[in-house]
């Protein structure tokens, strides 16, 4: 017998008045997680869900979200966790792509589910209304945990769609168990950890790295709905936040927080135990300066939506690189391979292949898809790689986002690297875009530290005295702010540069 939700069971047994998740000043405990979950899957079995149905959830990380995850896959169907910020197009799409049974939301998110809801003739449930709350005292709780196999599908991700319509990531029980089981041991998580919630839930790594391997070791999730860089502070402060998860952004924002209150407000003898950071690579010189200013190690980690998702791990102890994802987790398998899927020699960038119990079984009835994604049974990540002779990888740059100016390979994470390295620039996106003579030009984007000042012919300049003369910027343009995604991933795809 497997079932995710088996997790919460068992921990709730053991550790049932532990805090489980904390908003501010409310605060669930792991019976009570427990309970709330076994009475939405009675209720989601009164509405008719079956294992197996489809469970759109639109919501913030807010407890109800804990609960309701739980509850869908107590009852064996599969979870499908989705962006509060999306619009009903965009909520008709997936729900109808997945066949969604019903849509569980709260908050603005609630009108555009509904509007989504009413054209597929489906149910759209407020689960912070009163009389949900009521409809839920009422039902009968489903207490057993349904059995699933671990091949059942648990959980359908949507991918951004970078490349067209989104796809579905199926992920099963077996994938996301052996994966949080992974991240609890790579971390060396325990009870007695309080983990920063600020990571949404929505997205794979919010949702292994944070709330399920909480639930799995009985620790305390602490949340933020919606990041905002100066509460974030108060909440590592207030609730002595031990581990710290976040994307580079995050981080960014907790620098430039920390900078302007003259201090990161954590008393001696309650810092943070170590930071995670992954869903896209943190430039070294923004490592540092995290490790610096909050006095802990800074472990960088890799993985994707179709990994469930950690492939590679930096480790908090021993050796590490900075700058490199570290090595393969264990039982998960990694190779650098050509166009053609034979491996690259030693030494050479090639495209990082994963094996393991972690890697998708496909995507949702897009068969068309999951051919081009696997090779002889390895997943195509699409992000280039190196390997050094120690066996850690660095991430090179995504495929797709290589740019090639009159024959020359240019990786943009390289000339961003270099541009981090400037004391005015805050954040920065290198790309390519069309250029007549040579293929294509290198563009970078960049938005300054408040107060700081710089020209684009400084950060040219500073670019080209660092790098080779094919690869320096020669569009550079000043933002006020970059587009970025749900967990604060920069979005290439909607830039716009002047050329």
């Amino acid at each position: 017998m497997t079932n995710l939700a088996l997790n919460l069971a068992r921990t709730a047994t053991a550790r049932p008045e532990a805090t489980a998740i904390q908003l501010d000043g409310q605060a669930l405990d792991y019976r009570s997680l427990d309970e709330r979950s076994a009475r939405v899957a009675g209720w989601l079995a009164a509405q008719g869900v079956v294992p197996g149905d489809r469970v759109a959830i639109l919501l913030p990380n807010i407890p109800h979200f804990a609960v309701v995850y739980y509850g869908v896959l107590r009852l064996g169907a599969v979870a499908v966790p989705m962006n509060p910020l999306l619009k009903a197009p965009e909520i008709r799409y997936s729900a109808g792509d997945c066949g969604a049974r019903t849509i569980l939301a709260c908050g603005p998110a609630f009108a555009e589910a509904g509007a989504a809801a009413d054209e597929l003739g489906i149910v759209c449930t407020d689960v912070t209304a009163d009389d949900f709350a009521a409809a839920l005292g009422a039902v009968e709780p489903r207490t057993e945990v349904t059995d699933r196999d671990a091949d059942d599908l648990a959980v359908l991700l949507y991918t951004s769609g970078t490349t067209g319509r989104p796809k579905g990531a199926r992920l099963t029980h077996g994938n996301l168990g052996s994966n949080t089981e992974a991240v609890v041991r790579e971390l060396g998580l325990t009870a007695s950890d309080t983990l920063f919630g600020g990571l949404p839930f929505f997205h794979v790594f919010g949702q292994t790295c944070g709330l399920n391997a909480a639930v799995l070791i009985g620790a305390r999730v602490t949340l933020l709905p919606r990041f905002d860089a100066a509460k974030a502070l108060q909440i590592l402060a207030r609730d002595r936040v031990t581990v710290m998860e976040g994307v580079p952004t995050m981080f960014l924002g907790l620098l430039a927080a920390a900078d302007a209150a003259g201090s990161t407000g954590l008393a001696d003898g309650d810092g943070i135990r170590f930071c995670v950071t992954g869903g896209s690579a943190m430039p070294v010189e923004v490592l540092h300066r995290v490790e610096a200013v909050f006095g802990c190690p800074v472990a960088e980690g890799y993985g994707l939506s179709e990994t469930s998702p950690v492939v590679t791990f930096g480790g908090i102890e021993g050796p590490r690189r900075p700058g490199s994802i570290g090595t393969p987790i264990d039982g998960v398998q990694v190779r650098l391979i050509d166009d053609e899927g034979k491996d690259v020699a030693e030494g050479e960038v090639g495209e990082l292949a994963v094996k393991g119990p972690n890697v998708t079984p496909g995507y949702w009835n897009r068969p068309d898809a999951d051919e081009s994604a696997f090779t002889d049974g390895w997943f195509r990540t699409g992000d280039l790689a190196r390997r050094d002779e120690d066996g850690f990888y660095f991430i090179v740059d995504r495929k797709k986002d290589l740019v090639i100016r009159g024959g020359y390979n240019v990786y943009p994470r390289e000339i961003e690297e270099v541009l981090y390295e400037h004391p005015a620039v805050a954040e920065a996106a290198v790309l390519g875009v069309p250029h007549e003579l040579h293929g294509e030009e290198i563009a970078a984007v960049v938005t300054l530290k408040p107060g700081a000042e710089a020209t684009a012919d400084e950060l040219r300049a500073f670019v080209k005295s660092r790098v080779a003369p094919y690869k320096y910027p020669r569009i550079v343009q000043l933002v006020p702010g970059l587009p970025k995604g749900p967990t604060g991933k920069i979005l290439k795809r909607e830039i716009a540069v002047e050329n």
